[in-house]
């Protein structure tokens, strides 16, 4: 079962049952996402990216994730569940997904896909029933490299402040440096907010926005690049902990706006 959006020349697709995840971005008919059940656009939480062998502190107590991603955990559970709708219009829907194990705490994420002619914005958010604990959220987007409108692969383009080094076992060391050029399988910091455009020559300029401070871009394949919009760096459970609490939860957004260059 999935869910369809349209507004103007786009049209979305929302697939509930397999992570919640936008399984299709349309624009004039040009799909924008690489297909796949793995693919499209997935949410990331209750954390983003990797965490070191799977486990993370929690004050004095350790917890141990699956290790989906040997020897790491992987991108969080939400990607791998169903989500309940919770109501949709024409262009809007709203999801719902409840943590449970093996995550150790109970509480409920929503996520928000809303579609206008010229901008899909994404929410989520996430709640504790209890405890305070350590979250993450975000997305992981699969763009096409190339949309076969004769114009070549998509150029990427931002400014970070700097980027997270990345150690031999693919997570941030703990140390900042100058921007490298790529390829990349990297997180970056941006303390004014990821604002990264991604321009595929004569055909369209998509640009990636939000107020979250770290973005990881990845474009070490030939089908697809990858910008992820995230609350906090790879491994950010153990080195920054955001604690979700009952009167704090942590809320996320990313707004991709287009613009067509024929």
């Amino acid at each position: 079962m999935s869910t369809q959006l349209s507004a103007g020349g786009a049209e979305v697709t929302v697939d509930q049952e397999n992570g919640c995840r936008i399984s299709s971005l349309r624009i004039d008919g040009t799909e924008l996402l690489r297909q796949g059940p793995r693919f499209g656009a997935f949410p990331m939480v209750p954390w983003c990216g990797r965490i070191e062998n799977g486990r993370f502190h929690d004050g004095a107590t350790v917890h141990q994730m699956p290790v989906n991603h040997p020897p790491h955990a992987l991108h969080g559970f939400g990607r791998d569940a169903p989500w309940r709708p919770a109501g949709a219009t024409a262009t809007e829907a709203a999801f719902t997904y409840d943590l449970a194990d093996p995550w150790p705490y109970p509480g409920r994420v929503t996520q928000v896909v809303e579609l206008a002619e010229d901008a899909l914005t994404l929410t989520m958010g996430v709640e504790t029933y209890g405890n305070s604990f350590p979250a993450q959220a975000g997305w992981h987007p699969w763009f096409r490299r190339d949309l076969g409108a004769g114009g070549g692969d998509v150029q990427i383009a931002f400014d970070p402040a700097w980027q997270e080094e990345r150690g031999a076992d693919h997570l941030p060391t703990g140390k900042r440096i100058d921007p490298r050029p790529g390829p990349w399988d990297d997180c970056f910091g941006v303390p004014h907010g990821v604002d990264v455009t991604l321009t595929w020559p004569g055909a369209l300029e998509l640009r990636v926005t939000s107020r979250s401070e770290w973005v990881v871009v990845y474009d070490e394949e030939t089908e697809a690049v990858c910008v992820e919009p995230q609350s906090g760096p790879p491994n950010g459970l153990n080195t920054l902990p955001r604690l979700v609490t009952p009167v704090d939860p942590l809320e996320v957004s990313t707004t991709w706006t287009w613009r067509r260059l024929r």
